[in-house]
């Protein structure tokens, strides 16, 4: 099964190889039929320490790194 690729933008790097990449998704309300953003955070493992805040980055899913990390970073986007 293919692993899923979202990208965003990274929002705090404060840990050790770790960031907080905040993915936002638009969609359309099924009875407004209004255009909703709608945001969600994902902390994901980041070996080099290479992002800053503001990166626009793809993650990827992965295997558990820790109790909350389940994404890694793939390349800048």
């Amino acid at each position: 099964m293919p692993k899923r690729i979202l990208s965003g933008t990274v929002t705090s790097n404060q840990n050790a190889q770790t960031v907080t990449v905040s993915v936002e998704r638009r969609f359309t309300h099924p009875v407004l039929k209004k255009t909703i953003r709608s945001s969600k955070k994902y902390r994901a493992h980041d070996e080099n320490n290479a992002f800053n805040v503001g990166d626009k980055v793809r993650i990827q899913e992965c295997a558990p790194k820790s109790k909350t990390k389940r994404w890694e970073v793939l390349v800048e986007a």
